[in-house]
């Protein structure tokens, strides 16, 4: 894949964030309790160990590019945990899951257009474009603010609700986005989670991009 001078990266806590002006991304955040921490800061190190050994053996450093494709499969392991459904899954509750739909979808049109969500019993997906001044981490930070506090009100607890962490990929041409709408729909059935009602996705005709841009 070419280098493209327009993305830059974005380094919080345990992956990189990777950005670009008017691109379209497929977030992922999750529950403070939806992975233990020692079982997080295990995969962490085997990463870092097999990306060690991959520069080793090849006797140079990853580049960018590859330690995105590491990512991703650290990514994946998360996901698979995930679907798995550890933790206390509030999001499972109609109510809990009400609260966070409707943030999501406050703002479409404004802040961001959505393509598609699905809220899972312990994590969210979104795939997003930013579209106005609004940076993609103001519009999760916004999200998360707005309903762990309403969600800790309904379950009368305290706390961290989300963990702080969140994972985004960015969407670089068509094919990557109808792939990354596609699974965000499918995430619930792919669970096991029967008539699972909280998803929506973006009507077929109205997917397309060009040059990580919506049109």
């Amino acid at each position: 894949m070419s280098y493209d001078p327009d993305i830059a990266i974005c380094s919080k806590a345990y992956l990189p964030h990777w950005t670009k002006e008017g691109a379209i991304y497929a977030v992922r955040f999750r529950l403070a309790d939806s992975v233990p921490q020692e079982r997080l800061a295990q995969w962490k190190e085997e990463r870092e160990i097999l990306m060690c050994r991959i520069a080793a053996r090849d006797g140079k450093t990853l580049t960018a590019e590859e330690k995105r494709q590491m990512d991703i499969l650290f990514s994946e392991k998360i996901e698979r945990f995930l679907d798995a459904g550890y933790g206390a899954c509030w999001l499972r509750q109609d109510d809990i899951a009400k609260v966070v739909a409707d943030a999501l979808q406050f703002f479409d049109k404004q802040w961001y257009q959505l393509f598609a969500w699905a809220i899972m019993p312990n994590h969210v997906h979104v795939v997003v474009q930013p579209i106005a001044e609004k940076s993609l981490f103001e519009i999760c930070a916004s999200w998360k603010r707005f309903t762990s506090r309403t969600a800790n009100k309904i379950l009368g607890r305290s706390g961290a609700f989300w963990q702080s962490e969140s994972f985004d990929h960015l969407i670089r041409n068509q094919e990557s986005l109808e792939r990354c709408v596609e699974y965000t729909w499918n995430n619930p059935d792919a669970a096991g989670l029967q008539n699972w009602k909280w998803r929506w996705r973006i009507d077929g005709e109205s997917l397309h991009v060009r040059d990580g841009r919506a049109t």
